[in-house]
């Protein structure tokens, strides 16, 4: 399998790195390393209040790890992102309800072994990454450099997803790889008008998923709620391939999808990937929220969804991966600790005995 090079730097989200404006001291600027925030006694009680046995399958996480605005939260003093991005990780990853990242940058270009060898090591053992399939492999439309729209030569080539995707990753990563996820942007009324266009799109999607390497996890997102049938989860299903539970502004919300998938897929690891909240778009999200350091708008419904997905999959023996981003209700490490408390008090709940009189 040949691995290619991509010298050129963007961040997480598949933009170029620019510098924040300064905010804090000449001193913190300065600072040699990237110091994490020391955790509040808030989440101290939270992640003591955790069995170590769901501490080591239920691994939450945020979308990216270079926000600004994460002072207090995740670091000790402000950095700009562009060391956050480059020198952040290890700082995020002694976060005491952090056990795992995504990358999405992967999303808009391949990255070399290298890259990935870089993120590794600064990251304990028990630390997890979900990364994203290149674009050109789940698009059937790639955007050049004009701005205009070509035909995507890779639109599920399963050798360029090996090559370029789940070789590199996987080589690595080594054993800190999580989810591989597949995520097909909305593929237009030519595909999702038509149970007939629809099932040839599943055809297709079958055909790819069944020849990837096994010994992985794979997911899949979608982002046509049309497309999410009981053929399709079907699918999903006779290739060993789960469903990543993903809240965008046409979904279902994460509890009907959860609720959907339960009916058709047996138990196993659980995905998901809470994203933006209902009702807005991304950009409006985005704007909103910055500069994601504090909750905005409370999503109860999507929380406890997916708390009790997470503990049922952890129940069964399996893992579960959570990714959270700021645009679900403002600030991505508050979520995360409104969501691991969610966690821990409905293990207590479920399994705490009635003790006699």
């Amino acid at each position: 399998m040949t691995v290619p090079t991509h010298e050129q730097q963007f961040d997480l989200w598949g933009e170029p790195i620019a510098d924040s404006a300064p905010i804090k001291t000449v001193a913190a600027k300065r600072t040699a390393i990237i110091l994490p925030a020391a955790p509040s006694a808030a989440v101290i009680a939270i992640a003591q209040n955790l069995p170590v046995s769901i501490h080591a399958r239920i691994h939450l996480g945020t979308s990216s790890w270079s926000f600004a605005g994460w002072e207090g939260l995740v670091y000790s003093a402000h950095y700009a992102e562009t060391r956050l991005a480059r020198d952040g990780l290890s700082a995020y990853s002694q976060h005491p309800l952090f056990r795992c990242v995504g990358i999405d940058r992967t999303f808009y270009a391949p990255i070399a072994e290298k890259d990935y060898v870089r993120y590794a090591t600064q990251v304990p053992e028990h630390f997890h990454f979900m990364v994203k399939a290149p674009m050109a492999v789940t698009s059937a439309y790639v955007r050049n450099e004009n701005g205009t729209f070509s035909d995507s030569p890779h639109f599920l080539d399963v050798e360029y997803a090996i090559n370029e995707f789940i070789a590199p990753c996987t080589a690595g990563l080594g054993a800190k790889v999580g989810p591989m996820i597949f995520q097909f942007p909305p593929q237009g009324r030519a595909i999702t008008g038509t149970a007939r266009a629809q099932d040839a799109w599943i055809n297709r999607l079958y055909r790819f998923l069944k020849e990837l390497p096994p010994g992985f996890l794979y997911a899949v997102e979608i982002r046509d709620p049309e497309l999410l049938t009981e053929r399709f989860l079907k699918c999903l299903k006779a290739t060993q391939v789960k469903l990543c539970v993903a809240s965008h502004a046409r979904m279902p919300s994460p509890k009907e999808q959860i609720a959907i998938m339960n009916r058709v897929l047996e138990p196993g690891p659980f995905i998901a990937r809470w994203s933006l909240h209902a009702g807005f778009k991304y950009e409006d999200a985005k704007a909103k929220y910055f500069p994601f350091n504090k909750l905005v708008d409370e999503d109860w419904d999507s929380r406890q969804s997916l708390a009790q997905a997470s503990l049922d999959a952890w129940r069964a023996g399996y893992a579960a991966f959570v990714i959270v981003n700021n645009k679900a209700e403002g600030s991505a490490p508050l979520s995360i600790e409104k969501l691991a408390a969610c966690i821990g008090d409905e293990y207590h709940r479920t399994t705490e005995t009635v003790q006699p009189t």
